[in-house]
């Protein structure tokens, strides 16, 4: 597990307040801590993380220069059947939409990592296979604390099980079929033929989160609620809408290395969901419904860190069936083999927001710490 860490620029509105002092300390060739405190003086202790990250990015660095070093060396993996995964992680207003998706889409340097990677995939995909129509599909749901809701079919509510064959499905309501069969309808995967028409989707998609999704990095920033987890993931596949059965017999049989391969990238719920963040004052001001989304996502996240960990320490048993989160994530995680799994933790450099900085940055050591 790669884990990063991003700085985000302070606000407009944030111009006039204190910043946190932080310090990139280099322990070794590959891995780095970071140590912050609330202000610069002496009277501060401050806290430092373990060697835990790869890169910890400044407020400067733009998203064409995450994508480089985190998302662009796992172009030629994904091309020959490789799956990869990306976690975004932080609290709402610290960059995590910007970092997945973006907001100025005239340019590549400044699309999000999901719209950067699949704009190169399609590049690559016409490059290597002139004579074949390739694509990419696109998958979209939201997850609201045990249900599933497929973004690119209306927030059509989803149920997560699992089959006889031991995996877990997202599947809607049951249809009837022509002659009489039945079936358990899947979740949506749209097929994009060009880079045009996936983030005209995808877009499309985002517009159903319960969240509404501004492309705006203005109203991005104010401290707005998203409490919800939001999975993107890309399929470059020959034919999407074919049935999950003929998929795999198709890539059994397949004679380009590319066909079948995944990438997902997984907004999480905003970090100040996450137990022992500093933000309690705010729990008066909830619902009842409030307060039991805030305890499943505080699950869900406890259970992510604790599969991550599993996961990239190779124990025997990992506990994917802790949460809903991860037991969707379970197949992915058992079939990424080679592939590589990243999370991205952004946090704000602005004073006010120091115990939220601090409980990402923990959060996320964790996962890096661990000893492969």
């Amino acid at each position: 597990m790669n884990v990063f860490a991003r700085w985000r620029p302070l606000a407009a509105t944030e111009a006039v307040l204190e910043e946190i002092d932080r310090q990139t300390n280099i322990n070794s060739p590959s891995l780095i801590s970071v140590s912050i405190k609330r202000r610069a003086s002496a009277e501060d202790r401050p806290w430092t993380s373990p060697a835990a990250f790869h890169t910890i990015f400044n407020p400067e660095d733009d998203n064409d220069k995450l994508y480089s070093h985190i998302v662009a060396p796992n172009i030629p993996r994904v091309l020959q059947g490789e799956n990869c995964s990306f976690f975004a992680y932080g609290h709402s207003g610290s960059g995590k939409t910007h970092t997945v998706i973006g907001y100025d889409t005239q340019e590549s340097k400044n699309l999000g990592l999901c719209l950067r990677v699949a704009k190169q995939l399609f590049d690559a995909l016409n490059n290597q296979n002139a004579c074949q129509e390739l694509g990419i599909g696109l998958s979209v749901f939201e997850l609201r604390r045990k249900t599933a809701f497929d973004l690119l079919n209306n927030r059509t509510q989803c149920f997560v099980r699992e089959g006889p064959d031991g995996k877990v499905h997202i599947q809607g309501d049951t249809e009837m079929l022509e002659g009489g069969k039945v079936r358990v309808r899947p979740i949506v995967q749209q097929p994009c033929w060009n880079f045009a028409s996936f983030q005209q989707e995808l877009f499309k998609a985002l517009e159903q989160r319960a969240t509404e999704w501004v492309p705006n990095p203005d109203y991005q920033k104010d401290q707005t609620r998203i409490d919800t987890i939001e999975a993107e993931k890309a399929r470059c596949e020959a034919r999407v809408s074919v049935a999950e059965g003929e998929i795999e017999a198709i890539i059994k049989l397949r004679s380009t290395p590319c066909l079948g391969a995944k990438m997902l990238f997984v907004d999480l719920a905003g970090a100040e969901y996450y137990k022992g963040n500093g933000f309690r004052s705010q729990a008066s001001k909830q619902t009842p419904q409030d307060r039991q989304e805030s305890r499943q996502i505080n699950s869900d996240l406890l259970a992510l860190k604790e599969v991550m960990r599993a996961w990239s320490q190779s124990q025997k048993r990992t506990p994917f069936r802790s949460s809903t989160l991860t037991m969707i994530l379970r197949e992915h995680f058992t079939s990424t083999g080679t592939g590589n799994s990243t999370i991205i933790v952004t946090v704000s450099p602005a004073a006010e927001q120091f115990a939220a900085t601090l409980n990402s940055l923990k959060y996320a050591s964790l996962v890096g710490a661990v000893k492969t």
